[in-house]
């Protein structure tokens, strides 16, 4: 961390974080639409609620502001997964098929 403060990297840092998390969060959203269906917000909204307790409560500044952006994109993929289903509907994505045991 001293090479980060020594240079002031810290703004690129979080930057280049917060890049990531929300490009990690576009395939979490398909996946979980996929797997779990609308079911998968839940676990968006558990995700967010524990980052946003976790960023209140760290005093470290850096740490607490990428986990209120990873508290943020969970919120925020909850309405995405509304948005997957939509896009599932109209075929852009694969629907998952129902196991069917034909005897």
């Amino acid at each position: 961390m001293d090479f980060i403060e020594l240079y002031n990297l810290n703004g690129l840092l979080i930057g280049l974080a917060t890049f990531l998390i929300i490009g990690i969060f576009h395939p979490l959203v398909i996946k979980g639409e996929y797997h779990l269906g609308l079911k998968s917000i839940w676990l968006f909204l558990l995700l967010g609620i524990i980052c946003t307790i976790l960023s209140i409560l760290i005093k470290e500044l850096t740490l607490s502001i990428l986990l209120g952006v990873v508290a943020f994109s969970s919120y925020w993929s909850i309405l995405e997964v509304y948005h997957q289903k939509k896009r599932v509907e109209k075929g852009w994505f694969p629907k998952k098929e129902k196991n069917v045991n034909i005897k």
